[in-house]
Parts: structure tokens; C-alpha cells; sequence
């Protein structure tokens, strides 16, 4: 049985995303912030033209690394959770949709509040691509796209769908 036939919650390019694009996009950020070039450099990115590397006081490094945990947590959410599920439950589609489906809600919602979140941030001198720095294409842009394929996942584009966007069966009398 092919991965695709396996996991039909997941096919093509969906698959692709979030079992190995996503969760590479969001764990290499924890390890930049862990190892190198380490917190000062992941702070001193979030708003770009800020400078060299920071230096942090305790409270920020810690807050950083946490930041950076949950980095690490949403890469290995999607890459440990839809695995499991395409594993354990290879004849069911109904419940792969269903689980994938819950955990890309979550990840929908988290989308959203990133991308306001920063915006609300981001100096308006720094809302146009020109001034942005690879950091600010992450946060805003790459999220942008993330949220439109999962709205798309959840519309069933370019996929069978098997709980969501089914239409309820009516009686005939």
C-alpha cells in the first residue's frame, strides 16, 4: 500500500506540507534559538533593521527559549501525531480526517492569532516585503499560506474528503 493510499486524509501535497515542510519550518527555529546563533539573534529578528544580536537579560532569554519550545512543539505535533494516525489507522479515512482535521483546526486558530499578532507588532514601516528579513517572511507570509492550504484541506481542494465537507445523507420516503 502506497503512503498516499494510507493516509488518504493526507495525500500530495498536503502530505508534503505538513508532515515534512511544516514541522521542518517550525522545529529548525527552537534549535537557531537553542544553539546557534542562539536567542539574541532569534530576538534582535523579530522586528527587522533592529541590529546585531541582543544582549538578553534572563527574563527575555527565558521567555525566548520557551518561544522556541513551542517552535519545537507544533513541528513535532504535526510530524509525531499525523504519522501515528496514518499508521494506526490505515483502513480508516473517516477517523484520519477527523483527527487530522481537529489538530489542523487547532493549528488554523494559532495561524490566526500569530498573524495579528504580528501585525499588532510589526512598525508600519516594516508592512511593506521591501524591509523584511527572512524572520518576518516566516511570520507573516508563510503563516498567510499555511492558513489558506489548511481553509483549503478543510473546502477538500484537491482531495477526497471523508468527514469534513460531506454532505449528511437524507432519507428518501
Amino acid at each position: 500500500m502506497s503512503s498516499s493510499s494510507a493516509f488518504p486524509a493526507l495525500p500530495g501535497f498536503y502530505q508534503l506540507l505538513f508532515l515534512h515542510i511544516e514541522p521542518v519550518s517550525t522545529i529548525t527555529p527552537a534549535l537557531l534559538t537553542w544553539i546557534f546563533p542562539g536567542a539574541g539573534w532569534f530576538h534582535s529578528e523579530l522586528i527587522p533593521g533592529a541590529g546585531g544580536h541582543s544582549v538578553l537579560d534572563d527574563r527575555t532569554r527565558m521567555a525566548i527559549y520557551q518561544l522556541g519550545n513551542c517552535y519545537l512543539l507544533l513541528g513535532l505535533i504535526s510530524s509525531i501525531v499525523f504519522r501515528a494516525v496514518r499508521d494506526a489507522l490505515p483502513t480508516n479515512p473517516v477517523a484520519q480526517e477527523r483527527i487530522v482535521g481537529a489538530s489542523l483546526m487547532a493549528l488554523a486558530i494559532a495561524d490566526v492569532t500569530h498573524i495579528a499578532a504580528t501585525l499588532a507588532v510589526l512598525p508600519y514601516e516594516f508592512w511593506l516585503p521591501t524591509g523584511w528579513n527572512g524572520m518576518t517572511f516566516g511570520n507573516f507570509p508563510f503563516v498567510v499560506f499555511l492558513l489558506s492550504v489548511r481553509l483549503a484541506w478543510f473546502a477538500g481542494i484537491g482531495r477526497q474528503t471523508y468527514y469534513y465537507s460531506v454532505k449528511p445523507k437524507t432519507k428518501t420516503t
